[in-house]
């Protein structure tokens, strides 16, 4: 530290030094002259007025001052704010606590019921059973006879770790993942992109596909459903990184009566069969995250076994060797749709084998069975948050012309979760179809503040503009 920085330091313990001699003879150095001062005017002459022996108030500075210096910190607070890595450790913690507001204003019960749900028993033979698969164009590869028997362990090098910020686990997931094939960049190159306003709190896979076709263009995407244990150890061990799309839960409420589920985004890359475990690179826990088996595809149902593939195109021959007929992206559904139909089958109670059947039903275009489908899932009980990262049911509600229920399930959500844009474009959807338009221009509006450039809010805004 220069020698001249030292002086108000010097000033400040001659000062003390002088206090305590004063106390020392007089037992109360609390008068010089005539006025009665207080430690902090001695202290900090100019900063607090004095006052005069008569009166038995040490008065603070002068209201002017005052004023002048508490708007001196609004404003610097302000100032401040503005700066980006201010904003992200501070705006999420304001956004924390007008969540737990709106929570108490407006309590989080259950996902409503349906309105004209088919009874349980019914269920699984209302349901029909999946169409043939369709032809494709696609050449789908022919897989071997007997595949390789698999390693009992495989561990992929691990990318440099970076920590998620708030509402980020999918760009710094993916900017984990692109990290292994030489990208150079943070999650927030992602998320300047796909979630431009801080406060979105999902990303979907569509979306980080999008970002790596169009911003990584030297690297290849997919994402299928119906994964497999077996599959991801394939994977990994034929050095595939692989995300998925799992459950979460909170350590806290973030509301009252909050049932603390949520969805994250996971980067495998590695297995054990020793330790009946994968490794993880987990934007929120850590690296190097140890997360077995069973715990995994028990958290990984809920999102209908997704998973998303980064790769080189001069892997892409061999990837397509190792998804076999889950290459075709229709066949990958109508394989997906078998696979759930049995799971409702084998588990009715469990609400997302139902949830799940209605999204690969919604997929085939068979709106009103995948309705039925999301009763089930709704009577049986579905977590607060479910529909901040899953519209399967909007969409089969609106073709299926549920209007209702459709308004039902938005209104819900938008209780929850405020800014999604999904929600608010479905929203407004069903007030367009019962004649509300400028109500549903009003929602579309605010799903492109919450998310800027959503093309589907335009085309709303454009249809409902040309039809009038």
């Amino acid at each position: 530290m220069p020698i001249a920085d030292l002086k108000p330091l010097e000033e400040l313990f001659d000062r003390v030094r002088e206090w305590q001699a004063r106390k020392d003879q007089t037992g109360c150095p609390c008068f010089v002259g005539k006025n009665r001062i207080s430690r902090n005017q001695y202290f900090y002459p100019g900063v607090y007025s004095t006052v005069t022996s008569d009166s038995d108030t040490l008065l603070p500075m002068s209201k002017k001052r005052l004023f002048l210096v508490l708007f001196g910190l609004l404003l610097a607070a302000v100032l401040l704010y503005q700066l980006p890595p201010i904003q992200r450790r501070l705006s999420w913690r304001i956004d924390i606590a007008r969540t737990y507001l709106r929570g108490i204003l407006q309590p989080a019960g259950p996902v409503p019921t349906a309105r004209s749900a088919t009874p349980l028993a019914e269920a699984s033979t209302a349901i029909p059973s999946p169409q043939p698969t369709p032809t494709s164009n696609q050449p789908t590869p022919t897989p071997t006879d007997t595949p390789a028997p698999l390693p009992p362990s495989a561990q992929l090098p691990k990318p440099s770790y970076e920590a998620q910020g708030a509402n980020n686990c999918g760009p710094a997931t993916l900017a984990l993942a692109l990290r292994m094939f030489g990208w150079k960049g943070s999650q927030y190159d992602i998320s300047d992109i796909i979630k431009p306003v801080e406060q979105d709190r999902n990303v979907n896979l569509s979306e980080m596909i999008y970002y790596v076709r169009n911003h990584a263009g030297w690297l290849r995407a997919e994402y299928r459903v119906n994964g497999k244990l077996s599959l991801l150890k394939r994977l990994l061990a034929a050095g595939f990184p692989v995300i998925i799309e799992e459950t979460f839960t909170f350590r806290g409420p973030y509301w009252p009566n909050d049932d603390l589920w949520a969805a994250h985004y996971l980067l495998l890359t590695g297995y054990d069969d020793a330790t009946q475990s994968f490794t993880t690179q987990d934007s929120y826990e850590g690296p190097d995250q140890q997360v077995g088996y069973e715990r995994l595809m028990q958290n990984w149902e809920s999102f209908n076994y997704v998973y998303m593939l980064v790769y080189p195109p001069e892997q892409e021959s061999q990837l397509r060797t190792i998804l076999g007929p889950d290459w075709d992206p229709d066949v990958n559904r109508q394989r997906a749709l078998s696979a759930s139909q049995t799971a409702t089958t084998n588990h009715p109670s469990d609400p997302f084998a139902w949830f799940n059947l209605g999204t690969n039903l919604v997929a085939s275009e068979r709106y009103a069975e995948a309705s039925q489908a999301y009763d089930q899932a709704r009577d049986l009980g579905l977590p607060q948050r479910m529909l901040r990262y899953q519209f399967g049911p909007f969409i089969a509600y609106f073709q299926s012309n549920r209007i209702d229920d459709l308004l039902t399930l938005t209104k819900y959500a938008l209780q929850r979760t405020p800014n999604s844009e999904e929600a608010l474009l479905w929203h407004g959807w069903a007030l367009y179809r019962q004649g509300d338009k400028n109500g549903a221009m009003a929602d579309w509006n605010k799903a492109l503040q919450a998310r800027p450039g959503y093309a589907d809010a335009q085309y709303a805004l454009n249809y409902a503009s040309q039809n009038p």
